[in-house]
């Protein structure tokens, strides 16, 4: 993307993206960190082509998705996948259905809907899921799990999707230290085995240093570091959150905050 700025939403006024250059290389991780309210979710937001540039551009692919013929940007977004903070799972789906529903944009209607009906790849969900320390609740209905259930559920997804670019938002709200680590391993060593480009947002600053090579630091929809982890000591970060790094999150499975992306976006 170049100079981008962009809404946090379409129809939401103002601006919460102003300026932005950022290049992703094909096949590259990266950690986007920054206070609440800094632009993270509007850089997935815009990643995904779910809001217009109101200023610069964004290039997919090699593409621009807005120079795009409406059918070719659809087919551009199931190359996508966006994984919101809290999945929007139907309460009373059976988790292998919901997880398999990451491989719905790669499928034609007739074999989507056999998919919904009757899971054939239960396997294939099986495998994502014990990625995620969750392979025995396979036949489990999502009303039975707890929200951090949900949220590796949602991860999930993405294991099983056939999209080239995951674009993840705070995956580790719900999750205590320990499992939340767990949980970035297993997107980053599935995002590398399969040489997916993973974009993460993170509130967890540890975390990200720790486990990502490259670093985005976002303050008031603007770029002040992007770089090495390495490269990001303690004094940037302290200026970053305006003094105050944020904390490890309580150890828990407590119910994560209200979803930011919009449905119609989450595979």
């Amino acid at each position: 993307m170049r100079a981008l700025s962009a809404p946090a939403a379409p129809g939401v006024p103002g601006l919460a993206l102003r300026g932005l250059d950022l290049r992703i290389a094909a096949g590259e991780q990266v950690a986007v960190i920054g206070a609440s309210g800094a632009g993270k979710t509007s850089l997935l937001m815009a990643l995904a082509c779910a809001v217009r540039p109101a200023g610069g551009s964004v290039s997919l692919f090699g593409r621009d998705p807005w120079a795009m013929p409406a059918r070719d940007l659809r087919r551009l977004r199931g190359r996508l996948f966006l994984a919101p903070q809290v999945p929007p799972l139907p309460p009373r789906q059976r988790v292998v259905t919901a997880v398999l529903a990451g491989r719905l944009p790669a499928m034609g209607l007739l074999q989507s809907l056999r998919t919904l009906w009757s899971p054939r790849d239960a396997g294939l969900a099986q495998a994502a899921l014990a990625e995620l320390g969750l392979a025995d609740k396979l036949w489990l209905r999502v009303d039975r799990l707890s929200g951090g259930e949900r949220q590796r559920v949602g991860l999930a997804r993405a294991l099983v999707s056939q999209a080239g670019l995951w674009l993840v938002d705070e995956p580790l709200s719900a999750l205590d230290p320990t499992r939340a680590r767990g949980v970035i391993d297993a997107l980053l060593g599935a995002a590398r085995r399969d040489g997916r480009t993973l974009v993460c947002s993170l509130h967890q600053v540890d975390v990200a240093r720790e486990r990502f090579e490259r670093i985005v630091a976002l303050r008031a929809g603007v770029c002040v570091y992007d770089g090495p982890a390495a490269g990001l000591d303690d004094a940037a970060l302290r200026e970053l959150y305006a003094g105050e790094v944020p904390a490890a999150p309580e150890p828990g499975d407590a119910s994560p905050a209200i979803n930011l992306l919009p449905e119609s976006m989450c595979r």
